[in-house]
């Protein structure tokens, strides 16, 4: 028997719906409604809902995600095919904060289990980070780190994990060049990761253009007690193994101090909370990521701060964020991350369009505009109170753009520098994500991924689609999960597995 045809129409403008069946639909399915289909149409992709001229918009979220490459009849799938890429929206003439929303009742008694800094910051983890400020070492540290996890940390129970912050920068790079300062500036604020607890130490290598010095943070003197650094090519070092010595030395100090430190009760206030999505689909803009916003709201609402990004997957949905700026030098902030992203892109020779994967076409996405106008929805619905460039720690608490790449790993890894404590990542397609320095709760927008990747999704936001439960729902499911897993209470599952990927520093500078 054929099961009954379900689609999702988001706004009543909208000329097409997407189809929720996860078989998809085959030509001839009646829809409610009366609509007859033309032709088989998978799950999430389109289908016209009504005539569509040539050159017509093709309207869905209530705005045009392209316009007919020719005439669409009612009931045809609308393929990527058939949509024509529109303009982008024109920064001049965006309107900057005129439509703030108007404040949620606070939400109070909420709290987690956290490590408490020094510096007022609050960690959901207890980690050692060691620094590396080139690309050299990175083999010695990864050595080093697997010596210390198999025979310190067991000494040391209160310390959740080690973890060396390995890149590839440091040398054979315009060290000085203007845009340098964005992978410097991760750099530094990697070490200054709430997670990590303040225990800065830094492997170098000696003869790097990246000094060690330069990853401290602003304004500290190099201390071998406050902040150790070592070199290898130190001539007190005679072979590997007084290096590796040297650096265990130095580790377990750092790890006697952060095994002092015990989980407390924290206001929920004190959370730092990223979100991104990766393998986005369909599916993306009408459950994982409106459930993520409801969530990203309750955190706001709590006190909290949380961080949306992706440069090109904002892009296209501007329009929908600058009215939103909490006043006008923050909606300068945005218009003006956006613009040196275009000028990036254009000097690669490449535009936004370029943003769009196989799979999230496969997955339903005819452009990067359809992309975009749903991804930007899991930024709830509060002020966005601050902007940061690529690398920046945040300072303001409430809804934040912090302005990087929509790369999984290069986000994540700037989000980390920004001082992201948790992640939540939305996913349609799937993917094994995840953060050594920060859990990650991964949430699936369609219930058939979430089922068959049972053991890599936390989250089931593919019951929205069906009717199975409301965004509300999810939302709050997603909001407790963050203060279960902030305590150390849960785990996620990537990191159950211990899958996390490697650091990825964005670096728009030239390499010599």
């Amino acid at each position: 028997m054929q099961p009954k045809p379900l689609l999702i129409r988001v706004h009543l403008d909208d000329n097409v719906a997407i189809v929720i069946n996860e078989d998809g639909l085959p030509a001839g399915t009646i829809c409610p409604g009366g609509l007859a289909l033309r032709e088989n149409i998978p799950q999430g992709h389109k289908v016209a809902l009504c005539q569509i001229p040539e050159g017509a918009p093709i309207t869905r979220y209530g705005a045009a995600i392209g316009y007919a490459a020719r005439p669409i009849a009612a009931g045809n799938w609308v393929q990527e095919s058939l949509v024509l890429l529109p303009e982008p929206p024109v920064m001049a003439t965006l309107p900057l904060a005129t439509r703030l929303p108007a404040p949620l009742p606070p939400l109070e008694g909420y709290s987690f289990q956290g490590f408490r800094n020094a510096d007022g910051t609050v960690g959901t983890r207890n980690v050692l980070g060691i620094s590396t400020s080139v690309q050299c070492v990175a083999g010695v540290v990864d050595f080093v780190v697997a010596r210390i996890k198999h025979e310190l940390l067991p000494k040391y129970p209160n310390v959740d994990d080690v973890v060396g912050l390995n890149h590839a920068y440091g040398c054979g790079v315009a060290i000085d060049a203007p845009d340098a300062i964005i992978p410097i500036r991760t750099l530094r604020n990697l070490a200054l990761n709430p997670n990590l607890g303040g225990a800065l130490m830094v492997v170098g290598l000696g003869c790097e253009k990246l000094q060690p010095e330069r990853l401290l943070p602003e304004g500290a003197a190099a201390s071998p007690e406050d902040f150790p650094i070592l070199r290898l090519q130190d001539e007190r070092f005679h072979g590997f193994g007084e290096m590796v010595s040297a650096i265990m030395e130095m580790a377990e100090k750092r790890l006697r101090e952060l095994d002092r430190r015990r989980r407390e009760a924290c206001p929920a206030s004190a959370l730092v909370v990223g979100l991104q999505c990766g393998g986005s689909d369909a599916f993306s803009g009408v459950t994982a990521n409106p459930a993520v916003g409801f969530a990203a709201d309750l955190l706001v609402r709590a006190g909290a701060t949380v961080m949306f990004s992706e440069v090109t997957e904002v892009r296209d949905a501007i329009h929908l964020l600058t009215p939103r700026a909490a006043d006008e030098e923050v909606g300068r902030a945005l218009i003006r991350e956006i613009e040196w992203y275009d000028r990036y892109l254009e000097r690669g020779g490449a535009d936004r369009s370029a943003n769009t994967t196989p799979g999230n076409k496969t997955g339903g996405l005819a452009n990067i505009v359809e992309k975009a106008l749903g991804s930007v929805v899991k930024s709830g619905s509060t002020p966005i109170v601050a902007v940061l460039s690529p690398g920046e720690r945040v300072r303001r608490k409430g809804l934040v753009f912090a302005a990087t790449p929509a790369s999984d790993f290069v986000c994540g890894t700037l989000q980390l520098a920004s001082g992201m404590t948790l992640q939540v990542f939305t996913t349609g397609r799937g993917t094994p994500y995840g953060l050594a320095m920060a859990p990650v709760v991964k949430v699936a927008t369609r219930s058939a991924l979430s089922r068959r990747w049972h053991d890599l999704i936390d989250v089931d936001a593919g019951q929205i689609a069906t009717g199975a439960a409301t965004i509300e729902q999810v939302g709050w499911e997603i909001f407790h999960l963050i203060l279960e897993v902030s305590s150390g209470r849960k785990q996620t599952w990537a990191d159950r597995w211990g899958l996390h990927n490697a650091l990825t520093l964005f670096n728009p500078a030239p390499v010599t």
